[in-house]
């Protein structure tokens, strides 16, 4: 599963571990995506949505 909102389109955000050692290495920060049967067009569907999203009430279960 694509850790990508179907709502606003959030995505992964992209950055560097930054240990005492100081050794870099890559690491990605994930949305919080989960996957809610909400109503679309008066029909239930299966989304992948943020939480934002889920708290901002953009979405009707």
């Amino acid at each position: 599963m694509a850790a990508v909102c179907d709502i606003c389109a959030k995505k992964p955000g992209f950055g560097n571990n930054r240990p005492w050692s100081r050794k870099i290495t890559k690491r990605r920060f994930n949305p919080n995506i989960q996957r809610v049967r909400a109503t679309v067009n008066g029909t239930p569907k299966r989304m992948n949505v943020c939480t934002g999203c889920l708290k901002a009430g953009k979405v009707s279960r």
